[in-house]
C-alpha cells in the first residue's frame, strides 16, 4: 500500500461504515473528513482528535502539538490539554526523548495547552522514534463546528498558506540537497520567518463568527481538504487556483522536487465556509491572520478552475510529500 493515511474509500469501506454509535452522548461519530470527535454534555461539547508525527524527524514535538490542537480548533473550540505517547526503537538516546519532549513542553505552554498524561516507551516495533498525540477541548454545543456543515452559495475561505507545513518540512529534511537546487537563500529567508503552522486563533474567531464548516488542511493539501468538506457536506465546491495564497518558497521548493503544492501537507491553512466570506475576511486579516476567499460551495462536482478552464479534483491519495525520492 502506499506510504500516508489510508485511502479515504477503503477508510469507509474496511473501517468507518462499521462504527456505530453506542452511547447517547457522542455528539459526532468519525467520518470521511471530519477532524475530531465530540462529546455533548448539557451545553457543552468535549471534542477530541489524534494524530501521529510520521513524515518528518525533526521539530517532531513541535509539530505534533500544533497539528492536533489545530483539528481541535477546526471545531471552534479551545483545546485544554493533551495525551502524549512517545515510541523510540532501542537505539535511541535519552537526549533524542528528551528533546522531543521539550518541544511538547514548550509548545503546549505556548499554547495554552495542559499536558495531562501519556506513554513512553523503548520498543523494536518501530525503527526511528514516533509521536502520537491527542487533544482535548471544550465549548459550547452552539460554537460547535464540523466539516460536514457546508450550504449552498457559501463563501469558501482559506487562512494561511499552501503547503505550508509541506514546505517546513521539506526545508528543515532535505536542507542540504535543496540548497544547491533552490538556493540558500531562499531556505534561510523562509525557516528563519518561522512559519506559524498553528490555527488556533483562526478556529477561534470563525467559532463565534458563526461559519457553517471548517476543516484543517493536513495531508492532501489544500486540494485535498476541498474535496473533505464537499464530501462530507454533500455538496459540490468550486475554487480558483489563482486565489489561494501561496509562498515564493512553496513554489519553488515543489518545482524542484517535482511535487504538486496545491497536494502537498498544508497545517496552518483552515477551509472555512460562510455566508458572508469578506466579513470573516475581515475579522480574521484585523488580528493579522492571512485570509481570502478561494470559491463556492455548490451543488456537486469538485470544480478547480486555472485560467478559465476547469478541472475536476479528485480525491486526496498519498500525499505529495512521500514522493520526495533524492
Amino acid at each position: 500500500m502506499d506510504i500516508g493515511k489510508l485511502p479515504n474509500e477503503v477508510l469507509h469501506e474496511s473501517i468507518l461504515k462499521n462504527i456505530k454509535r453506542i452511547n447517547e452522548e457522542v455528539y459526532i461519530l468519525p467520518s470521511i473528513g471530519e477532524d475530531c470527535g465530540a462529546i455533548r454534555f448539557d451545553e457543552d461539547v468535549c471534542v477530541v482528535t489524534t494524530d501521529p508525527i510520521t513524515a518528518a524527524t525533526k521539530n517532531v514535538g513541535r509539530l505534533g502539538v500544533i497539528i492536533n490542537t489545530n483539528d481541535i480548533a477546526s471545531s471552534g473550540v479551545r483545546p485544554i490539554g493533551i495525551t502524549v505517547t512517545l515510541l523510540a526503537p532501542p537505539d535511541s538516546k535519552i537526549e533524542d526523548i528528551e528533546s522531543i519532549m521539550t518541544e511538547v513542553i514548550n509548545t503546549s505552554k505556548e499554547l495554552g495547552v495542559d499536558i495531562l498524561g501519556g506513554h513512553t516507551e523503548i520498543t523494536d516495533a518501530v525503527n526511528r522514534i514516533v509521536l502520537s498525540i491527542t487533544a482535548i477541548g471544550k465549548g459550547k454545543i452552539n460554537q460547535f463546528v464540523t466539516t460536514s456543515g457546508a450550504k449552498v452559495g457559501d463563501d469558501i475561505v482559506m487562512t494561511g498558506y499552501a503547503g505550508l507545513e509541506g514546505t517546513y518540512i521539506l526545508a528543515n529534511e532535505y536542507y542540504s540537497k535543496l540548497k544547491d537546487i533552490v538556493g540558500e537563500n531562499t531556505l534561510v529567508k523562509f525557516l528563519n520567518s518561522s512559519p506559524d503552522l498553528s490555527v488556533l486563533k483562526a478556529g477561534l474567531i470563525a467559532g463565534k463568527f458563526g461559519v457553517h464548516s471548517m476543516h484543517d488542511a493536513t495531508e492532501g493539501g489544500i486540494f485535498g481538504a476541498v474535496w473533505e468538506v464537499a464530501k462530507a457536506s454533500k455538496m459540490g465546491v468550486k475554487i480558483y487556483k489563482e486565489q489561494i495564497p501561496i509562498l515564493d518558497e512553496t513554489i519553488k521548493i515543489c518545482n524542484a522536487l517535482n511535487l504538486n503544492p496545491y497536494k502537498l501537507i498544508s497545517s496552518g491553512s483552515m477551509i472555512i465556509t460562510t455566508q458572508d466570506g469578506i466579513k470573516l475576511c475581515d475579522a480574521l486579516s484585523k488580528e493579522g491572520i492571512e485570509a481570502k476567499i478561494i470559491g463556492k460551495i455548490t451543488e456537486k462536482g469538485c470544480i478547480v478552475v486555472e485560467n478559465g478552464i476547469e478541472t475536476e479534483i479528485q480525491q486526496p491519495q498519498s500525499d505529495e510529500i512521500y514522493k520526495v525520492n533524492f
